[in-house]
């Protein structure tokens, strides 16, 4: 894995530019920090909690966490092999000084309090480093308080109690309400730790400062065993490994839930208003990450995020919602908050109004994904073998809708790739009833229903003039990348439209690259859209186009990985500035590798010149 190196770090207009975050976190909560050593970003102790941190939604109020040489310097990040442990090289004219850093867990998984540990060590020389910590106000809505307890000072934040814990040589210098200051100086061999406790309506527990700084590398170990236990041998094995390791930031460990991102609100473009919260789970986004699960061996993982999207379903019923919070539940109406945005860029929002859109899409996600978990060699229990029927049952009713579409657009039409998705859903559904592991009772009319939608997309949704299926019928001008996830369709019922369509996708919305934009028409509003791209090259390998999938999938790779910080992918990629944009970590962009390289993997034989970092 490549290292990152920044000289001299700059903000503009206060903020880090969004590609140079790194986060860090433990299968609960999530913690981004800028080259600067600043953390501007932890939602304790959930993903879904109001933010501890948040000055990336706002420079002037919002509170961080950072730890900064007093002189210029540069800096070199990278994660530890096979870990999600950070550390950061920070040279000054003075001295060399290294930063490890871990939101904590055990050999036994999570512990019971939010443990954000920093161990600051010195290499070569001296270095000055001033410490400041100011807890954010959630938009101005709490207002943090000191206290005095004999086990030193707690922070109150509304419910939650904070508590920052320093090695001797750290001397604080400003104590308020409003923040901690402080500054230490490293020497070669020198070693320091700054770590925060955190908790919410619960006692706070405090370890001793050896502890923490040994859960760093107990940390390590965990995130080490995880990986060596994955079965992945296929091409492009660190980046996957790297994008699997990001998956995990995004899994729930409490409940198995999988969000689709541990942020709200960071732009598709810069002062627009695509800046939406991602600290849900969607149907969508948690089945394709099942999917990668299953490729990379992943079982506990693959069998957990099975099991809550399953028991979330059965409890809200077949009507799915696009998406759930973290604990199953329905996702909050979408409220706005009087943040100034990442560099303006506005609304600042608090949940997500997708949460009652139609996307008929879902059912093909979830169908196909119960097939491939028992493809993968699981056995489903009785309450979700009648679920999936139910499913199947209710998308053959649905299909002749109109829906949203999987891009969740304000204007319900009869997106293309909606019913493709529902093809798969219904043929999956017949192939689980063939083998015996949902009821067959309705397996005939879900034959007739599927045909029924073939015949519907292939009178009603290709183009001659195009040579290509359009994003929905009439929508002469238009294409849809989505088209790439449905490759099954393709190969099933008409490989040449299929691949005349994908021929047609790469040279309208990716101007003949690897890069591509997710509809046509919307690149003058947001960036390229990093799954898609991922997406595509999955598709040329499924369609027997081998070399060209793994010719884009190098392109693409050199594409992000050379500027991007270190492989944490946000959702978009400006090719133009090269610049990311979009929430982060983003697991469609991570899931995406996974299931392309899996897919080129087992396409053939490698060719020569493979990337296979």
């Amino acid at each position: 894995m490549k290292n990152k190196t920044y000289q001299s770090p700059t903000r503009k207009q206060g903020y880090a530019d969004l590609g140079d975050y790194a986060a860090i976190g433990e299968g609960r909560s999530v913690a981004l920090i800028a080259p600067d050593g600043a953390i501007d970003w932890w939602c304790a102790p959930n993903l879904d909690s109001p933010p501890l941190f948040d000055r990336i939604l706002d420079d002037e109020i919002g509170g961080y966490f950072q730890l900064e040489p007093v002189q210029p310097y540069s800096v070199q990040r990278q994660y530890r092999e096979n870990s999600n442990v950070l550390e950061t090289r920070f040279e000054t004219e003075t001295g060399v000084a290294r930063v490890t850093e871990s939101i904590n867990s055990t050999l036994a998984g999570r512990l019971p309090w939010s443990e954000l540990a920093r161990r600051i060590e010195g290499v070569e020389g001296e270095v000055a480093f001033t410490l400041c910590m100011r807890p954010g106000t959630v938009a101005e809505t709490r207002s943090p308080w000191r206290a005095e307890t004999q086990q030193g000072t707690v922070f109150h934040i509304a419910d939650l109690m904070l508590m920052l814990r320093t090695s001797d040589d750290v001397t604080l210098e400003e104590s308020s309400d409003e923040q901690i200051t402080g500054q230490f100086t490293t020497s070669p061999g020198s070693r320091s730790l700054v770590a925060l406790l955190a908790t919410e309506k619960e006692p706070l527990a405090v370890p001793e400062l050896t502890a923490i700084d040994g859960r760093i590398e107990t940390s390590h170990t965990a995130w080490c065993d995880w990986v060596n236990s994955l079965s992945y041998e296929g091409l492009f094995p660190g980046h996957v490994k790297r994008s699997a390791l990001a998956l995990k930031f995004l899994w729930y460990s409490p409940t198995g839930a999988l969000a689709a991102a541990a942020t709200t609100s960071l732009p598709e473009g810069i002062g627009g208003e695509k800046n939406y919260d991602y600290r849900y789970a969607w149907v969508r986004d948690a089945c394709l990450i099942i999917k990668s699960f299953v490729y990379l061996g992943a079982l506990e993982d693959c069998k957990a995020a099975f099991s809550w999207l399953t028991r979330t379903i059965i409890r809200h019923g077949v009507q799915l919602r696009a998406c759930y919070t973290l604990e199953g539940g329905i996702v909050p109406e979408e409220r706005y908050l009087p943040l100034k945005g990442y560099q303006g860029s506005q609304p600042v929002r608090v949940g997500n109004n997708a949460r009652d859109q139609v996307q008929l899409s879902m059912y093909g996600d979830m169908l196909a994904t119960a097939q491939l978990f028992i493809e993968a060699g699981h056995v489903l229990d009785l309450a979700t073998s009648r679920m999936l029927g139910e499913l199947a049952n209710c998308c053959a009713d649905s299909w002749r809708q109109k829906d949203s579409g999987i891009w969740e657009l304000p204007e319900e039409q009869h997106y293309t790739h909606s019913k493709m998705a529902c093809w798969l859903a219904l043929d999956s559904a017949v192939a689980m009833a063939e083998g015996k592991h949902i009821e067959p009772t309705w397996v005939e009319r879900w034959q007739r229903e599927r045909d029924r939608i073939r015949d519907w997309i292939e009178t009603h949704c290709w183009s001659e003039s195009k040579q290509a299926y359009l994003f929905y019928p009439e929508s002469e001008a238009g294409l849809d990348a989505s088209m790439a996830l449905v490759y099954h369709y393709g190969n099933t019922v008409n490989p040449q439209r299929m691949l005349s369509t994908y021929q047609a996708i790469q040279k309208e919305l990716g101007h003949d690259t690897a890069m591509l934009y997710r509809y046509s028409g919307v690149e003058q509003e947001e960036s390229t859209f990093v799954a898609c791209s991922f997406w595509l090259a999955e598709a040329w390998a499924a369609m027997g186009e081998r070399e060209r999938a793994e010719n884009a999938m190098n392109e693409i790779l050199d594409s992000l990985c050379d500027r991007g910080n270190v492989e944490t992918f946000n959702e978009m990629f400006d090719v133009r500035t090269g610049s990311w944009r979009g929430n982060l970590p983003q697991g469609l962009s991570h899931l995406a590798l996974i299931c392309a390289a899996q897919r080129i993997s087992t396409a053939g034989e490698t060719h020569s010149g493979s990337n296979t970092e």
